[in-house]
């Protein structure tokens, strides 16, 4: 038994549901931990965050502060919607309440005094209060007051002694304003977590937060995307498909349009995913929001990403067509969220579109565009690792999902693609312009289904009204190349053109 409560530590909340998950629970109990970030990238928020949680559960909280004012920290609270009723703030910084006699605390200057001094401050005030949680901001000021790194260790080596006697949960908070990356704290904390803020060439801020070291515990490794709001950190686990295998009865699902299911010999299957590839304006948002129509009369609920098209434009375009989308929305059958991907990181979207399929048991979703997406990605290869991750998510969830990809260039014989999915999607529809008798005309065919047969043939799409796939085009060859040729004038077998 005593083994076993070795193996499984008293656990407390941080305070944010995420990060909580991404702990596998939480931070053991009576440790210390290091909390790294450059200035601005939520280190401050994340610990006013974990002391209000600790609030909450009726536990003694204290915070340190060595370079912020107890009113700036308030202001910073209450930006948040937060009060720090509860917690006590020990401020050990110049101020003008330091010289009044009925100032709350000793207030002491870093440049003025000894780090022996400071640290005795710290711990008279812990053994008064007792804390169960406690935070100190920032080790900068403690770095500079210790002067060397030796002494520097042993003090921070004596508070983990002494907190960990006092049975507290400690944050160290550190800005990274060293030169030299503090290889001394990393290893007398129980474990290190690094914040990072980057700042994209366009766009909003990007923040992700990694979970370095975490003794005797297993964590969920790598970035982390989160977010700062109203509320403080809304951090969204990296997803791990292999964490939420189950099975899956095959089924097939139909668009409603007998041609298009004949074309795809006889539907998409349940939970697999399919790439719509081709040119703008050729008909791939309206062939998916077929299918979240046809789902709608079978009282499935779908929902649809928009990071390209307006809802306006989307309820109008769907209207031209006679598709009835603002019955469904107001129904609750289908959800359309359009996505700004300027401010959108890909750990944001993955969790928005896991809670669709958690919470509202979605079975068919659209992602318009692909492009959209890979816009909200540093680096085009991360975009398909995520993509990797996404769809193994919803295909093992039964999920049907449909995957939107415009081509650059409208009539060119063979369009480029901005990145490389074909291989991750388990159909493939493609769609081309052509010309024939003096218009400009489209054409859609199965590249691609790994679950089944389909029509090798190349059919022709029209749009007016409504959805219509046509005959094969049998009168013409090279339809996808975007100039055709009548087959009356193709020389037969065996014989030269002349």
């Amino acid at each position: 038994m005593n083994e076993e409560m070795k193996a499984s530590p008293t656990l407390v909340d941080s305070g944010i549901e995420g990060f909580d998950d991404v702990l596998r629970g939480g931070l053991a109990a009576n440790r210390l931990y290091l909390i790294e970030g450059n200035p601005g990238s939520g280190k401050t928020t994340l610990a006013l965050q974990f002391l209000i949680a600790g609030v909450k559960r009726g536990e003694r909280c204290m915070f340190v502060t060595l370079s912020e004012t107890e009113e700036e920290l308030h202001a910073s609270a209450s930006a948040h919607g937060w009060t720090l009723d509860g917690i006590d703030i020990l401020e050990i910084i110049a101020s003008e309440g330091s010289l009044k006699p009925d100032a709350r605390y000793t207030m002491y200057h870093p440049s003025e005094v000894e780090l022996g001094e400071t640290t005795k401050a710290v711990l008279a005030e812990a053994m008064r209060i007792k804390p169960a949680r406690l935070v100190v901001d920032s080790l900068s000021e403690v770095r500079l007051l210790a002067e060397n790194p030796l002494r520097y260790r042993r003090q921070i080596l004596a508070l983990k002694q002494f907190f960990s006697r006092q049975q507290t949960t400690v944050l160290f908070i550190d800005d990274r304003t060293s030169d030299e990356r503090d290889i001394h704290l990393h290893s007398l904390a129980h474990g290190v977590i690094s914040l990072e803020r980057e700042v994209s060439e366009y766009g909003t801020v990007r923040r992700r937060v990694q979970v370095s070291k975490l003794r005797g515990r297993s964590y969920r490794e790598g970035y982390h995307d989160f977010v700062i709001r109203r509320g403080g950190l809304d951090v969204f686990p990296r997803l791990v498909a292999a964490e939420h295998r189950t099975t899956v009865a095959r089924e097939t699902i139909q668009s409603g349009l007998a041609p298009l299911d004949a074309l795809l010999g006889g539907g998409l299957a349940k939970g697999s995913s399919t790439l719509v590839l081709g040119p703008a304006g050729t008909g791939k948002s309206s062939l998916a929001t077929q299918y979240v129509v046809a789902a709608g009369a079978r009282g499935e609920y779908s929902c649809i990403f928009l990071f390209d098209e307006s809802l306006a434009t989307f309820r109008d375009r769907s209207a031209g067509l006679g598709m009835n989308v603002d019955a469904l929305i107001d129904s609750g059958r289908l959800t359309v969220r359009q996505l700004d991907p300027a401010e959108l990181s890909p750990g944001e979207f993955a969790h928005t579109v896991r809670r669709a399929v958690d919470e509202n048991n979605a079975r068919i979703v659209v992602i318009d565009s692909l492009n959209g997406f890979l816009n909200a990605m540093p680096n085009e290869r991360f975009l398909v690792l995520h993509l990797h991750e996404l769809l193994a998510y919803l295909g093992q969830r039964g999920v049907t999902t449909i995957l939107l990809m415009a081509q650059h260039g409208l009539v060119a014989a063979a369009p480029e693609s901005p990145v490389e999915a074909s291989y991750l999607a388990d159909s493939v529809l493609l769609l081309r312009y052509f010309e024939a008798m003096g218009e400009v005309r489209k054409a859609i065919s199965v590249i691609k289904k790994r679950t089944g047969k389909h029509e090798h043939t190349i059919r022709e799409l029209v749009l007016d009204g409504g959805i219509a796939i046509g005959e094969p085009i049998r009168d013409f060859q090279g339809a996808l190349t975007g100039a055709p040729m009548s087959l009356a004038k193709l020389p037969t077998p065996g014989t030269s053109a002349t």
